[in-house]
């Protein structure tokens, strides 16, 4: 079968890591993958085509298309005017069997099922934009309108892959077919996402280390996370709060949290062997979200067996029901951490615990491998013309 993949590559983001894992796994087995996303790249000034694409012939092994841009962000992109042509002669010229679209929420989603249609492609969008289901604020409000902006769209598409119930019935909701969506989680590798040795509490000279992994923007609740952890400083000696990640509010924390407040940040880490060695060395996990789809870095977390706290955003309270860890009030989250930060320090045990936990509901739920059985069932299904239901 040859899907042809529509995602991003950069900047570094959920869809991201999402694309790369999901199309290099269907190469692995077996799959013919073409990934189209927005590149710089040179073309064609009359017919808008990129002029690699117009030389070389189409391979069988992946071959990489980029889509010309004007603007592209962690969050969304703007293409150029001509991009809508490029996209859809490039289908046209790969014949692929399916579409797959990771959204990567630009103008393009929206005149996708029109071209799929023309071409009579089967269309599948892969839907993640993050939403918070029970806690109404600022963030979920506008995370909210973004849903009822792309759910007459989504009706369109042949289908729609989504990773959590909860996201289910608020798409339900807002018209889109039960019929057409869904649910596959996320997944991660947990072989190589595992508990393992780490040199990283050596480096920092410190006997526990809590680590934040995201976007340092209003909607990860960063300064809920850091005002607790100033406010019990003194309660957790020998302690370092690490931060990973880059955004617009990075400076602003940078410049009212530091060293003398034992938090270390370290920015966006691009080697994955190192965000690895860093969960490894962790004790803890926090992410404090207004809003979340189904978050990698909270899976990832669990599968390298650190202990994990996160808001009941999006579906990452469902993630850590049941005990896998603690799930956080996102209106409450300051005053929640004031207290559970300095428990954790005290009670290694528990840590312990919750990092096996985790572990353990990764490998039950949210193993890459298995979720990408669910994905082929479902292709095979598709293309049958039935319901196939693959969330347990």
């Amino acid at each position: 079968m040859h899907i042809a993949w529509i995602g991003k590559k950069s900047p570094p983001c959920g869809n991201v890591t999402y694309s790369r894992e999901i199309t290099n796994a269907l190469l692995d087995r077996g799959y013919q993958v073409s990934f189209l996303h927005f590149a710089q790249d040179a073309f064609d000034e009359e017919t808008g085509k990129p002029l690699e694409f117009q030389e070389t012939p189409v391979p069988q092994e992946c071959q990489e298309v980029p889509l010309p841009f004007l603007y592209k962000s962690q969050v969304y992109t703007i293409p150029t005017l001509k991009s809508s042509k490029v996209l859809a002669e490039s289908l046209r010229n790969l014949k692929p069997d399916l579409v797959h679209a990771s959204l990567t929420l630009s103008p393009l989603d929206f005149v996708l099922p029109e071209i799929c249609q023309e071409l009579q492609v089967p269309l599948v969008a892969t839907f993640h934009p993050p939403f918070s289901h029970k806690h109404r604020n600022l963030s979920s409000g506008t995370q909210h309108f973004m849903y009822q902006l792309y759910a007459p769209s989504l009706a369109n598409y042949d289908a729609v892959i989504i990773f959590s119930q909860a996201q289910r019935d608020l798409l339900m909701r807002l018209g889109v077919p039960e019929a057409k969506i869904v649910i596959i989680p996320n997944g991660v590798d947990t072989d190589k996402y595992s508990p393992g040795p780490s040199t990283f509490k050596a480096e920092l000279h410190t006997e526990r280390i809590f680590v934040y992994q995201g976007r340092i923007a209003i909607e990860k609740n960063v300064e809920s996370l850091l005002k607790a952890w100033k406010q019990v400083q003194a309660q957790i000696p020998h302690s370092k709060l690490v931060m990973v990640g880059d955004g617009p509010l990075l400076n602003v924390h940078m410049a009212n949290y530091g060293p003398e407040q034992n938090v270390l940040w370290l920015g966006a880490i691009y080697d994955e062997h190192r965000r690895i060695e860093i969960l490894r060395g962790a004790d803890v996990f926090i992410l404090p979200s207004f809003v979340e789809g189904l978050s990698l870095s909270l899976l990832e977390a669990m599968s390298c067996g650190v202990a994990c706290l996160a808001t009941d955003a999006g579906a990452d309270g469902e993630v850590l029901a049941g005990g896998a860890g603690i799930v956080l009030n996102p209106q409450r989250t300051r005053g929640e951490l004031r207290t559970l930060l300095p428990v954790l320090a005290e009670h290694p045990e528990m840590v312990k615990l919750l990092g096996q936990k985790g572990r353990q509901r990764v490998l039950e739920r949210y193993c890459l491998a298995r979720n990408l059985d669910q994905l082929e069932t479902f292709y095979a299904g598709l293309f049958q013309n039935t319901k196939v239901e693959v969330y347990r």
